[in-house]
C-alpha cells in the first residue's frame, strides 16, 4: 500500500538522527566498551590456530538449521508451528543484542571451547524457580564457572548494566548443554587438545626462526680456559655485535685466524608430519573432511559430514531445550522443540526442476509450497494449494472438491421439487444425471 504524504506533514514529522542529541553525553547511556561485552571469550589458543575456523564452520552450520517451538500429532510428527514468545526467541530475536541465529552460534563456539554451556532464560514472566509454568522473553548463553548439586555459578552478559555478572541458576531452569565430542576436543589427552600442542609449539618454532637472530658461533684463535680469555672472548663478541648493529648494511669484519659458523636454519624434526597427521585424525573423527571446508565436498561427504558432526550437537541443543523450556504439561498437550534442515539447500539449480516434479507428483508437497521453497510468490490458482498429481487426469468428483453431505441434500431437494433441477450449479447437475442414468440401466437390467 503506497503512503502519500504533503509537504507540510513531511516537515510536522521529520526527525532525524543527526538532531536533538546535543544535549545527550555518553555517561548517560552507561557502560561502553570497543568490543561487543556480551561476546563470550575464548581460549587464547583456540584462537590462534586452525581450530577456531573448524568450530567456527560447524557454529554456522548448525546455526544454519532452523529450531521452533512446534506442535505435533499423537505419533510426533510436525503439525503446526506455536506463536509463543519462545519461538520467537528461536526464530527471530533472542535477546537484545543477538537474533535467533547469533544464539545458536554463539551456543556451539561456546560448547567446543568449554565442554558446556548454559543458555539462561534472562527475562521471564514469573520467578521460574518460584513456578514450573513461564513465558520465555529473552535467552542468553553463560560460561559456568562452579557446578553445584542442584544449581551452577554462571557468568552472563547483563544487558543493564553492559557487564558481565555472575548469578546462581537453579539446574532445572537453565539448559545445560555438554557437548557430544567432548572426548574428542575437551579432555586433555584428546586428539585435538595434542593438535592444538603441536600447532603452538609449531607457532614457537617460526617466531624463533623469523625473530631477526643471526645465530654465529665465533671460533677464536686461542684456548679459553681462564678467566681472562673469557673477558676477551665476551668483548670479542660485544665487538662484532656493536659492527653489526651501527653498520647500515649489517657488515663486521673479523681477525684472519677467527673463524664463524651460522647456525640459524631450523633444525630438521617431524613436527609438521605430526600435524598433519593429528589434522587428519581430527577430521576423521568430526566427519569433517578438507573438502567440507573449502565447499568442494560431493553429496555423500556432506551427508557424513551432517549425520556426523552436525547432528549430535543440534540434537543435544534441542533435547535440552525441550527438557527444561517446556514442562511437563506441554510435553503432554503434543508440544515440541524441533529442528529442520533445508534439504533443497545444496541442490543445484539443474536438478531442482526434477525434484520439483517428482515431489508434487508424489503428493508430497504442493505447487505453491514448491514455489515457496523456491522464493517464488504463490500462485492464484487454487489448484495450486492441492496435494494432487497433475500429470494424471483427476475424477470430476475429487477435482471439484465436492461435500458428500450437500449432495445428499440436493438429491433430498430434489425429490421434494424437481423443477428445482434447472436452478442447481452444473457440476452438481452433471454429478445427478450421471447417478440416475447408473440408476436407470440398473433398473432396466
Amino acid at each position: 500500500m503506497e503512503i502519500t504524504t504533503t509537504f507540510g506533514d513531511r516537515l510536522k514529522h521529520a526527525w532525524s538522527v543527526f538532531r536533538g542529541n546535543d544535549v545527550i553525553t555518553n555517561d548517560d547511556f552507561g557502560y561502553s566498551s570497543h568490543i561487543p561485552p556480551n561476546r563470550s571469550r575464548r581460549r587464547g589458543s583456540h584462537e590462534m590456530s586452525i581450530v577456531n575456523a573448524m568450530f567456527n564452520r560447524i557454529a554456522i552450520d548448525v546455526a544454519s538449521m532452523s529450531i521452533r517451538h512446534v506442535r505435533t500429532n499423537d505419533e510426533g510428527a510436525y503439525k503446526e508451528d506455536i506463536k509463543s514468545s519462545l519461538n520467537y526467541c528461536l526464530t527471530i530475536e533472542s535477546n537484545i543484542d543477538q537474533t535467533s541465529r547469533e544464539l545458536i552460534q554463539d551456543i556451539v563456539m561456546s560448547l567446543f571451547d568449554e565442554g558446556s554451556v548454559a543458555v539462561i532464560p534472562v527475562e521471564t514472566t514469573i520467578d521460574p524457580e518460584k513456578s514450573g509454568s513461564y513465558e520465555i522473553h529473552s535467552l542468553r548463553t553463560g560460561k559456568i564457572l562452579e557446578w553445584y548439586p542442584k544449581h551452577v555459578l554462571v557468568e552472563v552478559y547483563n544487558e543493564d548494566t553492559g557487564l558481565r555478572e555472575n548469578v546462581m541458576i537453579a539446574k532445572k531452569t537453565a539448559a545445560i548443554i555438554e557437548n557430544p565430542l567432548y572426548s574428542i576436543v575437551n579432555e586433555p589427552n584428546s586428539t585435538l587438545q595434542r593438535l592444538i600442542r603441536k600447532l603452538n609449539l609449531l607457532d614457537v618454532i617460526d617466531e624463533q626462526s623469523g625473530s631477526g637472530k643471526l645465530d654465529l658461533i665465533i671460533q677464536l684463535p686461542y684456548v679459553i680456559k681462564n678467566e681472562a680469555r673469557r673477558k676477551e672472548a665476551e668483548k670479542r663478541r660485544n665487538d662484532i655485535e656493536r659492527q653489526l648493529t651501527g653498520s647500515k648494511y649489517g657488515i663486521a669484519y673479523t681477525d684472519g685466524t677467527e673463524r664463524i659458523t651460522q647456525i640459524n636454519r631450523a633444525v630438521e624434526n617431524n613436527l609438521m608430519q605430526q600435524v598433519q597427521y593429528l589434522l587428519g585424525m581430527v577430521q576423521g573423527q568430526f566427519g569433517y573432511t578438507e573438502a567440507v571446508f573449502n565447499g568442494t565436498a560431493s553429496e555423500s561427504e556432506m551427508l557424513n559430514y551432517v549425520s556426523r558432526t552436525i547432528e549430535p550437537v543440534l540434537s543435544a541443543i534441542v533435547d535440552e531445550f525441550r527438557r527444561k523450556f517446556l514442562t511437563k504439561t506441554a510435553r503432554s498437550q503434543n508440544q515440541s522443540i524441533m529442528y529442520f534442515r533445508n534439504i533443497f539447500r545444496l541442490v543445484p539449480a539443474n536438478e531442482l526442476a526434477n525434484i520439483a516434479d517428482r515431489f508434487t507428483r508424489n503428493e508430497i508437497l504442493s505447487s505453491n509450497e514448491m514455489r515457496a521453497i523456491m522464493g517464488m510468490p504463490p500462485s492464484s490458482n487454487p489448484k495450486a494449494d492441492e496435494l494432487v498429481n497433475k500429470n494424471i487426469n483427476q475424477p470430476r468428483k475429487e477435482s471439484a472438491g465436492f461435500d458428500n453431505d450437500q449432495t445428499i441434500q440436493i438429491f433430498e431437494t430434489l425429490l421434494k421439487n424437481p423443477e428445482t433441477m434447472d436452478d442447481l450449479d452444473p457440476q452438481y447437475r452433471d454429478i445427478i444425471n450421471d447417478v440416475i442414468s447408473a440408476i436407470s440401466k440398473k433398473i432396466t437390467k
